[in-house]
Protein backbone atom coordinates (compact mmCIF):
# COMPACT_ATOMS: atom_id res chain seq x y z
CA UNK A 1 0.00 0.00 0.00
CA UNK A 2 1.23 3.22 -1.29
CA UNK A 3 1.88 6.50 1.57
CA UNK A 4 0.29 9.20 0.69
CA UNK A 5 2.41 12.03 -0.34
CA UNK A 6 1.34 15.61 -0.46
CA UNK A 7 4.68 16.83 -0.52
CA UNK A 8 4.92 15.93 -4.05
CA UNK A 9 3.16 18.56 -5.39
CA UNK A 10 5.74 21.52 -4.53
CA UNK A 11 7.02 22.30 -7.96
CA UNK A 12 10.72 21.57 -8.38
CA UNK A 13 11.33 20.02 -5.28
CA UNK A 14 12.43 16.50 -5.26
CA UNK A 15 12.10 15.17 -1.60
CA UNK A 16 14.57 12.31 -0.32
CA UNK A 17 12.02 9.44 1.35
CA UNK A 18 12.31 5.81 1.60
CA UNK A 19 11.42 5.22 -2.02
CA UNK A 20 14.31 7.99 -3.22
CA UNK A 21 16.49 6.50 -1.22
CA UNK A 22 15.66 2.56 -2.52
CA UNK A 23 16.06 4.18 -5.90
CA UNK A 24 19.56 5.92 -5.08
CA UNK A 25 20.72 3.34 -3.12
CA UNK A 26 24.00 2.44 -5.15
CA UNK A 27 24.09 5.87 -6.88
CA UNK A 28 24.83 6.89 -3.49
CA UNK A 29 26.89 4.61 -2.46
CA UNK A 30 29.05 5.48 -5.47
CA UNK A 31 29.41 9.38 -4.05
CA UNK A 32 30.23 8.34 -0.79
CA UNK A 33 33.37 6.17 -2.28
CA UNK A 34 34.18 9.40 -3.57
CA UNK A 35 35.40 10.45 -0.02
CA UNK A 36 38.91 7.83 -0.40
CA UNK A 37 41.31 9.89 -2.21
CA UNK A 38 42.20 6.37 -4.24
CA UNK A 39 38.70 5.95 -5.29
CA UNK A 40 38.96 10.17 -6.35
CA UNK A 41 41.73 9.00 -8.78
CA UNK A 42 40.45 5.70 -10.03
CA UNK A 43 37.40 8.06 -10.97
CA UNK A 44 39.21 10.69 -11.96
CA UNK A 45 41.38 8.77 -13.95
CA UNK A 46 38.37 6.91 -16.40
CA UNK A 47 34.79 7.84 -15.03
CA UNK A 48 33.23 5.62 -17.18
CA UNK A 49 34.90 2.41 -15.96
CA UNK A 50 34.77 3.42 -12.38
CA UNK A 51 31.08 4.02 -12.84
CA UNK A 52 30.63 0.67 -14.31
CA UNK A 53 32.37 -1.24 -11.20
CA UNK A 54 28.78 0.15 -9.24
CA UNK A 55 25.29 -1.17 -9.83
CA UNK A 56 23.30 1.77 -11.10
CA UNK A 57 21.05 2.05 -13.51
CA UNK A 58 22.15 4.02 -17.05
CA UNK A 59 20.41 6.94 -16.51
CA UNK A 60 21.96 7.04 -13.27
CA UNK A 61 25.58 7.03 -15.00
CA UNK A 62 24.41 9.58 -17.67
CA UNK A 63 23.23 11.80 -14.58
CA UNK A 64 27.25 11.68 -13.21
CA UNK A 65 28.48 12.23 -16.24
CA UNK A 66 26.55 15.15 -17.84
CA UNK A 67 27.67 16.79 -13.68
CA UNK A 68 23.56 17.08 -13.95
CA UNK A 69 22.48 17.02 -10.10
CA UNK A 70 19.12 17.57 -10.85
CA UNK A 71 19.22 14.53 -12.92
CA UNK A 72 20.85 12.58 -10.14
CA UNK A 73 18.35 13.58 -7.47
CA UNK A 74 15.55 12.71 -9.49
CA UNK A 75 17.34 8.82 -10.35
CA UNK A 76 17.71 8.70 -6.07
CA UNK A 77 20.55 11.13 -5.27
CA UNK A 78 20.98 12.58 -2.24
CA UNK A 79 22.51 16.00 -1.97
CA UNK A 80 24.72 15.41 0.77
CA UNK A 81 26.14 12.70 -1.17
CA UNK A 82 26.02 13.93 -4.30
CA UNK A 83 28.44 16.77 -2.95
CA UNK A 84 31.15 14.32 -3.43
CA UNK A 85 30.89 14.72 -7.11
CA UNK A 86 31.60 18.41 -6.73
CA UNK A 87 34.38 17.74 -4.39
CA UNK A 88 36.53 15.36 -6.71
CA UNK A 89 35.57 18.13 -9.52
CA UNK A 90 37.16 20.87 -6.77
CA UNK A 91 33.83 22.73 -6.72
CA UNK A 92 32.12 24.58 -4.02
CA UNK A 93 28.52 23.33 -2.96
CA UNK A 94 27.49 26.78 -3.49
CA UNK A 95 28.65 26.70 -6.86
CA UNK A 96 26.73 23.23 -7.39
CA UNK A 97 23.62 24.52 -5.53
CA UNK A 98 24.09 27.49 -8.50
CA UNK A 99 23.93 25.05 -11.11
CA UNK A 100 21.08 23.47 -9.65
CA UNK A 101 18.80 26.74 -10.48
CA UNK A 102 20.61 27.54 -13.62
CA UNK A 103 22.07 30.73 -12.27
CA UNK A 104 25.75 31.51 -12.04
CA UNK A 105 27.38 30.85 -9.11
CA UNK A 106 27.69 35.01 -7.99
CA UNK A 107 24.06 35.46 -9.03
CA UNK A 108 23.19 32.12 -6.53
CA UNK A 109 25.42 33.97 -4.14
CA UNK A 110 23.54 37.59 -4.37
CA UNK A 111 19.89 35.46 -4.19
CA UNK A 112 20.68 33.74 -1.00
CA UNK A 113 22.30 37.05 0.51
CA UNK A 114 19.35 38.93 -0.42
CA UNK A 115 16.90 36.24 1.35
CA UNK A 116 16.59 33.46 -1.13
CA UNK A 117 14.46 32.47 -3.53
CA UNK A 118 10.96 34.01 -3.84
CA UNK A 119 7.94 32.05 -2.32
CA UNK A 120 6.42 32.97 -5.88
CA UNK A 121 5.88 30.09 -7.85
CA UNK A 122 7.25 27.76 -4.91
CA UNK A 123 4.11 27.02 -2.85
CA UNK A 124 2.30 23.69 -3.47
CA UNK A 125 0.31 23.54 -6.85
CA UNK A 126 -3.01 23.26 -4.98
CA UNK A 127 -2.14 26.82 -3.18
CA UNK A 128 -2.38 28.82 -6.28
CA UNK A 129 -4.93 31.19 -6.44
Amino acid sequence: MALEKPYQDIPGTIIFDAEQSRKGYWLNQFCMSLMKAENRERFKANERAYLDEWPMTEEQKQAVLARDLNWCMRTGGNIYFLAKIGATDGKSFQYMAASMTGMTQEQYAQMMINGGRSIEGNRFSGERN
